[in-house]
């Protein structure tokens, strides 16, 4: 909860803090306009990215496949799409990064990584209940 909550506090400083360095280098009118155009390439491209998601989940519906990646990529997509409509360059990047598909796979590499770590702290098995007077 504490790295959420200083995720919240953070990345707010961070963006005033980039708008103002690249403010006082290219223009007030050049860094809003950077950041409405950013926004509309990511959104275009994150719609596109996400038709070829959807097509590729339909490919593998009919081929009797569960669509794993193409289910994380929509997700992914989606708060990548999310992440260029807030103002800001970090998240403007952070945004594009996910729309990639090679960084999507690597995302999903490390998490299907830690997964299998936690998949190995169970046993399993199974019991009976015996009541105590038998």
């Amino acid at each position: 909860m504490n790295s959420f909550l200083l995720l919240i506090l953070l990345v707010p400083i961070i963006e005033i803090y980039l708008f103002i360095k690249i403010g006082s280098q290219i223009g007030a009118f050049n860094t809003i306009s950077l950041i409405f155009i950013t926004a509309i390439v990511g959104l275009y491209y994150a719609r596109y990215e996400g038709l070829n998601t959807l097509k590729s989940a339909i490919k593998q519906t009919v081929k009797n496949e569960m669509p794993i990646y193409e289910i994380f990529s929509g997700a992914t997509l989606a708060f990548a799409a999310f992440l260029m409509i807030l103002p800001g360059f970090l998240t403007d990047a952070i945004g594009l990064l996910l729309i990639f598909p090679l960084t999507r796979k690597i995302l999903l590499k490390k998490i299907s990584k830690n997964k299998k770590k936690t998949d190995r702290d169970y046993i399993e098995g199974e019991y009976e209940d015996k009541d105590d007077k038998n």
